[in-house]
């Protein structure tokens, strides 16, 4: 509910903890009152972040919990099915598994990173051995975790646009040309920031921005010295309105999405393109086809592609209407929550879950 900082896939979940609200579905959101991104948010912005977010989201409420002694009967009491993220400790994962077994809830792990190949290590540690099975937010994520035994089943959920805050707005002013919204990505995505985002905005001149968290003080030099103004962190329901406000914007994959695991875009540009704005993307492998890659969105495969497809969206505007509707199209129609809950609740069905979709839960 609160981890706005640096946490992507809280987006995700707010909106698929609104849907199944909106569908008259009992649901329980669990935090770690020292939770990270929540730790950051406040350390950075203070609790007035907190009261904002809550503010925009009046229908979501979440319980905090204590990392070193969760009160699971209680977190899980009357429960058909409980999702747990996979930022959770695996010793709280493997309590939930064991708990399972008295209680009879149903039990999926959520899996919405890319450690599965990068530190896989660290992933097996986690004991799925009571999980019905794992959401994974890509096939490729999706078949490792059967095949390397880490889960007796398996089902790719992707993440997806909640379109109750992602939609066109009006366009009150315009505040620049290009804007990217994405935090800075633990080195994964340095050379692909200078190539298609920093060296082609100082060679087209462009008004940019920036928006995230995390950038180290040189990056936010190299940023200044590209001519991008970098604006720090937004709250992620002001996201649209700063869409609104620019021409268009740009997708960076992180170096694990653009290469160990493609089919995965990521929260990112489920938004933009929710939100109506033209989108150009550094090279990723849409291989389960989610999107038509030249009619949503235009992929550059080098800088100087890139400096080519910003220069046409600014400079025709029927190239730039094209995208609009037809990004806006594709997920309106295939990625929106809503299309995510229908998928959460026959999977919930197909386990077991006697009140999937039909009552309240």
């Amino acid at each position: 509910m609160f981890s706005d900082w640096n946490h992507g896939n809280a987006h995700f979940l707010r909106g698929i903890a609104a849907e199944l609200i909106a569908r008259e579905n009992d649901v329980q959101v669990f935090e770690p009152v020292d939770g990270w991104s929540r730790a950051n948010l406040i350390r950075d912005h203070g609790h007035e972040a907190l009261d904002d977010i809550e503010r925009a989201f009046p229908v979501l409420h979440s319980e905090t919990y204590d990392t070193n002694a969760p009160d699971i009967p209680a977190m899980t009491a009357g429960a058909d099915l409980v999702l747990v993220h996979e930022w959770s400790s695996p010793e709280l994962v493997a309590a939930l598994g064991r708990y399972r077994r008295d209680a009879g809830y149903h039990l999926l792990f959520h899996d919405t990173h890319h450690r599965a190949v990068t530190q896989p290590d660290q992933m097996s540690r986690y004991d799925l051995s009571e999980y019905d099975g794992v959401l994974a937010f890509g096939q490729v994520l999706q078949h490792l975790y059967t095949e390397r035994g880490w889960a007796r089943r398996a089902w790719t959920w992707h993440e997806a646009a909640d379109t109750t805050v992602f939609y066109p707005r009006a366009v009150e002013h315009s505040d620049g040309q290009l804007v990217w919204i994405g935090n800075w990505g633990d080195d994964e995505r340095t050379r692909e920031l200078h190539e298609y985002l920093m060296e082609p905005v100082q060679r087209l001149a462009l008004r940019a921005h920036v928006y995230g968290v995390r950038y180290p003080p040189p990056v936010q030099q190299a940023l200044a010295e590209s001519g991008i103004t970098y604006r720090g962190w937004l709250p992620n329901h002001c996201a649209p309105s700063v869409f609104a406000a620019h021409s268009m914007t740009v997708h960076i994959p992180r170096a694990p999405y653009a290469h160990a695991l493609p089919g995965i875009p990521t929260i990112r540009p489920f938004e933009a393109l929710a939100c109506g704005i033209p989108l150009v993307s550094a090279p990723w492998d849409d291989c389960e086809e989610l999107f038509t890659p030249g009619a949503d969105y235009l992929v550059a495969r080098s800088g100087r592609e890139m400096d080519e497809h910003l220069r046409l969206v600014l400079s025709d505007p029927d190239v730039a209407d094209s995208l609009r509707e037809h990004g806006l199209r594709t997920v309106t129609a295939r990625h929106t929550c809503r299309h995510r809950v229908d998928e959460l609740l026959e999977i919930a069905h197909d386990i077991g879950v006697r009140s999937a979709g039909t009552e309240k839960k």
